[in-house]
């Protein structure tokens, strides 16, 4: 298991930009495949982004491609997600996880998560 503790959430006007910060404990970060999700009230946690243990591969979900990059630091042991043209919409917590598996491909191959960080976009 790995422990993950987010930050950089916050309040931001409409057509604003964030930069979440995941950081992770242990030496195995490098192991696992990285992604980021969010909830937003009333709604199922859904999959935002995905980035590869080496960082070379990326995949997003259609409602943030264009605007979000998720991208990875392995010898900081951080994952992070550049936020931009944010929308309303998009507020929800945000939850970085990682998963053990090379390439997950759905919520529950992701087996650690951290507390999550609120975004709130206001229009």
């Amino acid at each position: 298991q790995v422990q993950l503790v987010e930050s950089g959430g916050g309040l931001v006007q409409a057509g604003g930009s964030l930069r979440l910060s995941c950081a992770a404990s242990g030496r195995t970060f490098s192991s696992y495949a990285m992604g980021w999700f969010r909830e937003a009230p009333g709604k199922e946690r859904e999959f935002v982004a995905v980035v590869s243990r080496s960082g070379a591969n990326s995949y997003y979900a259609d409602a943030v491609k264009g605007r979000f990059t998720i991208s990875r630091d392995n010898a900081k042991n951080t994952v992070t997600l550049q936020m931009n043209s944010l929308q309303p919409e998009d507020t929800a917590v945000y939850y970085c996880a990682a998963s053990p598996l090379s390439w997950p491909s759905a919520k529950p191959d992701f087996t650690s998560w951290g507390q999550g960080t609120q975004v709130t976009v206001s229009s």
